[in-house]
């Protein structure tokens, strides 16, 4: 096991306090602390009562609420009220700027209820501000300290080009609910009061982002990201190359969290939230991805259970199983063959003999570790990546590799008692496990 670091500690205890007042919000919880400390924003879909806002105040307060801005945007929502009121002073000198003091363009942490209901002129300047975290003042270019921005809608937005253009600056996107379950109606009447204590600090954001500079991304995960576009393509969905190099941004954010200088497919896990653009595509995104996460964790996992080298021998020798079969009748039966044909069977019959042995030792002993490895799954995978809230659904993954496993060497054992009629010795295996 790793050591753990102070802010993957700051982390762990965020995600406990959340939890703690927001019940059936887990993945929502660490999808939005992955967002915070990227720095890309976030948009919640769902219904006015669902917690939208005091989710996001709460998240916020981790980090303190002196440089927090919160707003609900209407039609008639004026610049004034979200951007700052123009100076007069500044006016009477021919100058149109604006106080930002308390407003957006000074916030680093920010929350904008009904966010498609804001008119034109607000949606120019938010745009900049999301993507670029630019602020144009008047004639001058500000760099905003804006490090997080979560927004809500209880819609989508129409087919104006405005709106489209700024929904697309959130990577982040999440449909929320109202509870499900009634355990959480039990809780509900319960949960804490109490203010949240600052956890986080912006330096720890700082340290970070200065790691994550350092972080790579090798080729097996370039080309599962390049797979994943095709699988998505080949269904009629696109996503802009900006999107995708911001996904990767948030991998290599992930990978420096968990103290790696590599991206590995764990920090991929989040990635079907930045893939939808309407909430009803997400269960196709999630299919497309975890066909390709499967596959790759298949490949990462190759030094440890080489499932395809087994399955090319077994498959190789079932091939020839009816060959073998037939030669080692025709020997006992005394039936007359060719010197050279005798000669070619009895050298593929020595290969086979020798390979499926090898072979099935060798799977059976990795299997047998394999089950020792699955009595702490959840503690593997929690390693690799600490913000996954259900790591069932990944410890799933690697009993099905086994079972793939144990389906190799029974085609093994089968195609050697097919041919030599006895078992392989040193390849008893419990398959009711």
């Amino acid at each position: 096991m790793h050591t753990t670091t102070p802010i993957q500690r700051k982390m762990d205890q965020a995600i406990e306090l959340l939890e703690r007042r927001f019940l059936e919000r887990s993945e929502l919880i660490r999808l939005l602390m992955l967002g915070m400390i990227s720095g890309e924003n976030a948009l919640l879909i769902g219904p006015p009562g669902t917690a939208k806002s005091q989710l996001a105040r709460a998240v916020s307060h981790l980090f303190g609420s002196e440089h927090w801005f919160e707003y609900l945007l209407t039609r008639f929502t004026t610049p004034d009220e979200i951007f700052g009121p123009v100076s007069l002073q500044q006016l009477k000198l021919d100058q149109y700027v604006r106080k930002t003091d308390g407003y957006l363009p000074a916030a680093q942490f920010a929350f904008l209820d009904e966010i498609f209901k804001a008119n034109s002129a607000i949606l120019n300047a938010l745009l900049s501000i999301l993507n670029e975290r630019i602020y144009f003042n008047g004639r001058e270019k500000e760099a905003v300290p804006l490090q997080f921005l979560m927004a809500a809608s209880n819609e989508l937005p129409d087919d104006d080009e405005q709106l489209a253009a700024l929904y697309d600056r959130f990577l982040f996107r999440y449909e929320v609910g109202y509870l499900q379950h009634a355990s959480s109606y039990e809780k509900m009447f319960s949960l804490p009061k109490a203010s949240l204590p600052v956890v986080f600090s912006l330096y720890d954001v700082t340290d970070v982002q200065a790691a994550v500079a350092n972080v790579t991304i090798p080729e097996s995960i370039i080309y599962f990201l390049y797979k994943v576009k095709q699988d998505m393509e080949a269904k009629e969905y696109r996503l802009s190359d900006r999107r995708w190099s911001k996904i990767a941004h948030v991998w290599k954010t992930s990978a420096a969290l968990h103290g790696r200088d590599q991206v590995t497919i764990w920090d991929t896990i989040f990635t079907p939230h930045m893939m939808w653009d309407v909430p009803e595509d997400l269960s196709v995104m999630r299919e497309l991805f975890e066909n390709q996460f499967t596959e790759m964790l298949k490949a990462e996992l190759e030094n440890d259970l080489p499932l395809r080298k087994f399955n090319q021998i077994a498959e190789k020798w079932k091939g020839k199983e009816s060959d073998l079969h037939a030669f080692q009748f025709k020997r006992e039966v005394g039936a007359k063959m060719g010197k050279e044909a005798l000669e070619r069977n009895r050298q593929l019959l020595e290969e086979s003999k020798a390979e499926l042995e090898e072979t099935a030792r060798d799977l059976r002993n990795r299997l047998l570790q394999w089950q020792k490895r699955e009595q702490d799954l959840s503690a593997y995978v929690f390693e690799k990546n600490r913000l996954i809230h259900n790591p069932e659904k990944y410890t799933v993954k690697y009993t099905y590799l086994r079972i793939e496993g144990e389906r190799i060497l029974q085609q093994l054992q089968k195609t050697y008692r097919t041919v030599f009629d006895q078992e392989i010795a040193g390849t008893e295996y419990d398959y009711t496990l």
